[in-house]
């Protein structure tokens, strides 16, 4: 009979959904050669080759598809039985810059739950600067934001291009003040991008300021301003018109993670986001 190691399984999901043995070494906080071993041998047992790799390319083979979900379940239902030997709930609260979030989230939190049923993670997204002063003041678990000042603790996860974006139809008369939107007065986004402005001597003016990501991405969108935003997130169907328009080019943002947790499992769980963070982040460039 044939008996699977989960450890393997759940080398080969990573592996699967990160589509990178570089990133599964980093969830489970092993190494590259390490994935590459459990695989090896979850394959032999298997007596099928699940996994095709190339120098640029990791994808599942037609048998790994097919036991991918089973492949998922397996290691679901070992996370439930140890977590009925439990008789507490384990959670942390994590916050997510409203600059960074993305529609890939709801995605890699589900993956998560996957890996680790017993685990609540509770969400946060808010501007960087109120998620960091809540992070010090103890009120979060673990914070990915923009880096908005010159400390240099923290875990790096990426570095994303920042650009102006306005609708195809947004027309700036010249001589006049650029219309801006922005999340609030307060937005570590806002106040690079108005500082650029000022520093290139190009008069500016909001326009539209709070309401949230939604309500700003509306008014971008809608033409009644220009606004900062990282590409990846920036609204569906704008344009990048900074070189159209002579404004000053904008820094890349670097994103970094900041946690507190201590337990095992939980800090397991986050490599697995930052893991998946980094992977998306590199394939949407």
């Amino acid at each position: 009979m044939v008996t699977l190691d989960v450890d393997a399984v759940r080398a080969f999901t990573l592996v699967a959904d990160l589509q990178s043995f570089t990133r599964a070494a980093e969830a489970m906080d092993t190494s590259q050669a390490a994935i590459s071993v459990k695989l090896k041998r979850l394959e032999e047992r298997l007596g099928y080759r699940l996994i095709e790799r190339t120098p640029r390319l990791v994808r599942l083979s037609a048998r790994g598809a097919a036991f991918l979900a089973a492949a998922r379940e397996f290691v679901a239902a070992h996370e439930r039985a140890l977590g009925e030997l439990s008789d507490t709930t384990r959670r942390f609260v994590l916050g997510i810059s409203e600059h960074i979030a993305g529609p890939e989230l709801p995605i890699l939190l589900a993956r998560l739950h996957t890996y680790d049923p017993s685990l609540v993670i509770e969400v946060q997204i808010e501007s960087s600067r109120r998620l960091l002063d809540a992070f010090e003041h103890g009120k979060l678990d673990a914070v990915i934001l923009r880096r908005e000042d010159d400390r240099r603790n923290g875990d790096v996860l990426a570095l994303e291009p920042v650009g102006w974006f306005a609708a195809p139809g947004f027309v700036h008369h010249e001589g006049a003040p650029l219309r801006l939107a922005s999340l609030s007065a307060s937005c570590g986004l806002r106040t690079l991008a108005t500082r650029k402005l000022d520093a290139a001597g190009i008069a500016w003016t909001d326009v539209f300021i709070g309401g949230g990501t939604a309500a700003v991405t509306a008014a971008v969108s809608a033409g009644l301003a220009v606004g900062a935003f990282a590409h990846r997130v920036a609204p569906v169907g704008v344009i990048e018109v900074g070189a159209l328009l002579g404004l000053p080019a904008l820094p890349p943002s670097e994103i970094v993670l900041h946690s507190s947790l201590s337990d095992t499992r939980s800090r397991g769980a986050l490599r697995t986001i930052a893991a998946a963070f980094r992977e998306h982040r590199s394939a949407t460039r």
